[in-house]
Parts: structure tokens; C-alpha cells; sequence
């Protein structure tokens, strides 16, 4: 078929168009001629309007793009399993509602594969390529240092919802970075808080700590000898020790552990690392010699359900959401959202990310569209956001001089729990600290900002 332009197109017998003139005679023949074409055009026009419509919906449709980066795959990957799951379900939350300032939003991800440089190129197609609004996510604090300078040079929002190293807001910080959720600084002097309070009721001399030889590995150590040393906390550090990430076999480190005999062992570890270190070391009865204290990532959901009763009672751990605590409204709503959409509960780095979502939304609403960067990054300075975490009378706020989200700790012992299958241990005998308490005081904050 084609469009008739002032000449004749007719299909002939053997398959090719020829074009002649329209005769000016009116006969019979010529006016059922005109008649068929009339009707050629009018089906056409109806044919590509109709194939139109949904093109010119979907370009009416604003859309709030987020580039999100999370491992997928390996000892990690279900931290980015949850993150996406978390995220997904926040924006199914807000568009439901029609969205914020009549955009919806939008989830790409691509699997890190736990690589700072893999990851820099993924920040960097997504900007380039996917036009996104906002870069999201990110669980390895070094991946985050990369993708960060990625942000500043692009002048593009990057929302941390899970890695924790302090660089990032502290040695680190540029003007378009935010996280959502707390850092080690904040778990650490959670933690020296508790180990102040120990010395009154089961008094202890030495420390030892085992973490991840990198960034958020160093700074928890760093930072609980800081904050002790701030509180005024006597210690012997009787050993260090740094093996790779999600490294295969910690004996040598156990058996040096066992050989050092501190009092309290501090572990920096994370994720799969945690639950590979606590089952490697069971055998050799650690658990029964020294205090296991976990004060950043030891707490998550993901030790619980993988050890099930085998998980020691007494360890003293700590996370950035527990499933248990706070027992609010919102917190159970959250939880049990979660697992009705997944099948499972979720561990803390899926709150983060939903916490991200949130963040987001509100700034867009506030600043009226995702295009104004330097509006939205003032929105978020300041911003004031009640998460599932929170416990009640108080909500958790960004602080505008790190865009660091101030958050209370709470910090537990396993106990007997089956309430949350399949895990058979939950953490119990909380001890909660004051947000306020947990923040880097401004010394020191300018000691790391002049190197």
C-alpha cells in the first residue's frame, strides 16, 4: 500500500507499484477507483494513529530514573538480592499513590560483581547512556569510594544505602553524596559504649580484632580504639588480624586468635564472611574462651537463618535494622511486607535501600522534579525521614555538615527465639544508645578532613 500524494499507486499482477496519473474522468470506473483509495488513506491514518498511542503515552510519563549497584551473585549477593527486592517494594508504595510531583519512579541494577572499577564503569554508562537521576545502592565500601568520585566529577546525586565505611562522609564527603544508613563510626561508638558498661559487671582487660583487609575492615578498628580512648576506656590490644574478603579458610587466624587469648574478640566482618567465621570457628570451642563482639554487621538476619540453633548463645552483636526491635507498628509492617512479597525476611541492607527510596521521593516532592541537582542535594541536607528502625519518639534525620543519616543503635545478645523461621536465635537483652551519642565529634571530623 501507499499514501496517495496527487498520483496513483496501484499493485500489479506481478507484485511491483506503478504509478500513472489520476484521469480527470468521471466515469464508473475512475470513481470506484478514487472510492478505494479514499478508503486506503482513511484505514492508514487510522493504522498509525493507533500505533502511535502508546508511544505518545510513554513520552508523556515522566519518570524519576535511579542506577542502582549491587552484588548480585556470591558470598553478597543477597544483600543486593534484598536491596532490589526492598526497593521495588518502596516504589510500588509511592506510584501506587501517583508518584511524587507526577513522576514515577524507576529501578535499573546491575550486578557490581564486587568490583571498584567494574562498578565505576556501570555509574558512568548509567549516566551517559540511561540518563538516570540518581546512582543508588552499593554494599562494599570500596566500590562506594569509586563510584563516589563518579558522582562528584558528573555532578550527579549518589544515594548509599548500605556500605559504611566513614571516608565517605567524613575524608571523603562531596556535595552530591548521601547515606541513608548508619556508618561504622556510629556502630563503633555504639559499641564502645557497651564495652564501657561491661567493665561494671564481667570486667575485661584485652582486645583482639579480626576484620576485612580494607577500608571498612581499618575504620571499625580505628574507630572503636578511638571512642574508647574517647570514653576513657582502659584496653591491651593482644592482636590484630586482616585476612582478604569472603577469603575460604580462617584457621590460621582462629587458631592465632586462640593463641592470643583475648578477653573480648571484635569481629569487622560482614555477610557471608560472618556466617563462614562463626562456623569455622565453632569447633575449636572460640566461642566458649573469648566475647564475641560484632557491633556493625553481626547482628544481620542472614547469621541467623543460616545457623539456625547451631548460633551460640551470648554473642553480643549489632546491625542496622533488626527484625525484633524496635517493636513498633512500622517496624512490623515492614517486616511482614517483606516477607509476604519474598518468601523470607529480610537482613539490614534491605531496609537501606528502602530508606533510599524514601529519601528520593521526598526530595523530588519538595524540589517539584528530579532535574534540579542542586535543589535536590538541599532538600536532602537536613531532611527528616521515619524509617522501620526508629523506635518511637524519634525519626531519623540527615546531617546536613556529612549527609550521614543520624540513626539510634540498638546492640543485642543471641538468645533461644524461633519466631522468625528459620532462624532459631534472635538477638535479646538489648541496650540502645542515643543517636546524638554516635555522632564523629567536629575534632575530629576536621583531624581526617586536613589529611
Amino acid at each position: 500500500m501507499a499514501l496517495d500524494l496527487g498520483y496513483g499507486c496501484f499493485p500489479c499482477r506481478n507484485g511491483h507499484l506503478e504509478t500513472s496519473h489520476i484521469s480527470q474522468k468521471r466515469g464508473l470506473k475512475g470513481g470506484r477507483r478514487m472510492l478505494r483509495h479514499k478508503y486506503v488513506v482513511v484505514i492508514l491514518v487510522v493504522l498509525l494513529a493507533l500505533f502511535q498511542v502508546p508511544f505518545s503515552l510513554g513520552a508523556d510519563e515522566k519518570i524519576i530514573k535511579i542506577g542502582a549497584i549491587y552484588p548480585m551473585t556470591g558470598r553478597p549477593g543477597l544483600y543486593g538480592l534484598d536491596s532490589v527486592d526492598a526497593a521495588e517494594m518502596a516504589m510500588e508504595e509511592i506510584n501506587s499513590k501517583g508518584g511524587v510531583a507526577g513522576y514515577k519512579l524507576e529501578l535499573l541494577n546491575t550486578d557490581s560483581k564486587l568490583k571498584p572499577d567494574y562498578s565505576v564503569r556501570v555509574a558512568k554508562r548509567y549516566i551517559d547512556e540511561d540518563k538516570v537521576h540518581f546512582l543508588f545502592g552499593v554494599v562494599s565500601s570500596g566500590v562506594g569510594l569509586a563510584v563516589t568520585e563518579v558522582s562528584k566529577q558528573n555532578k550527579k546525586i549518589f544515594i548509599g544505602t548500605d556500605h559504611a565505611s566513614t571516608r565517605l562522609t567524613v575524608d571523603a564527603l562531596q556535595p552530591y553524596y548521601f547515606r541513608v544508613s548508619n556508618n561504622t563510626f556510629q556502630s563503633m561508638a555504639a559499641g564502645a559504649l557497651y564495652l564501657k558498661e561491661l567493665k561494671q559487671t564481667k570486667p575485661w582487660e584485652t582486645l583482639a580484632y579480626i576484620g576485612p583487609d580494607y577500608a571498612y575492615g581499618h575504620d571499625q578498628w580505628d574507630e572503636l580504639k578511638y571512642n574508647l580512648d574517647r570514653f576513657g576506656v582502659k584496653y591491651k590490644v593482644v592482636g590484630e588480624y586482616w585476612p582478604k574478603l569472603s577469603a575460604p579458610d580462617y584457621t590460621p587466624f582462629i587458631t592465632s586468635i586462640m593463641n592470643d587469648k583475648p578477653d573480648i574478640l571484635v569481629s569487622g566482618f560482614w555477610g557471608g564472611d560472618t556466617v563462614a567465621f562463626i562456623k569455622q570457628a565453632q569447633p575449636y570451642g572460640l566461642f566458649e574462651k573469648t566475647l564475641y563482639f560484632h557491633p556493625d554487621a553481626g547482628g544481620n538476619y542472614e547469621l541467623m537463618s543460616a545457623t539456625g540453633s547451631e548460633l551460640p548463645l551470648g554473642l553480643v552483636l549489632g546491625a542496622r535494622h533488626h527484625l525484633n526491635w524496635p517493636e513498633t507498628e512500622l517496624n512490623r509492617t515492614y517486616v511482614d511486607k517483606f516477607y509476604k512479597r519474598t518468601g523470607r525476611y529480610p537482613s539490614y541492607a534491605a531496609e537501606g535501600a528502602y530508606a533510599g527510596i524514601y529519601a528520593i521521593a521526598q526530595a523530588v516532592e519538595k524540589v517539584g522534579n528530579p532535574n534540579d541537582t542542586e535543589a535536590l542535594v538541599k532538600a536532602l541536607e537536613g531532611m527528616k525521614i521515619k524509617l522501620p528502625e526508629d523506635p518511637e519518639g524519634f525519626t531519623s534525620y540527615i546531617d546536613p555538615a556529612t549527609h550521614q543519616i543520624v540513626q539510634v543503635q540498638a546492640i543485642g545478645e543471641t538468645i533461644a527465639n524461633d519466631k522468625f523461621p528459620p532462624a532459631k536465635r534472635m538477638l535479646g537483652n538489648w541496650k540502645v544508645y542515643k543517636a546524638e551519642d554516635l555522632l564523629p565529634p567536629k575534632e575530629y571530623i576536621e583531624m581526617k578532613r586536613k589529611k
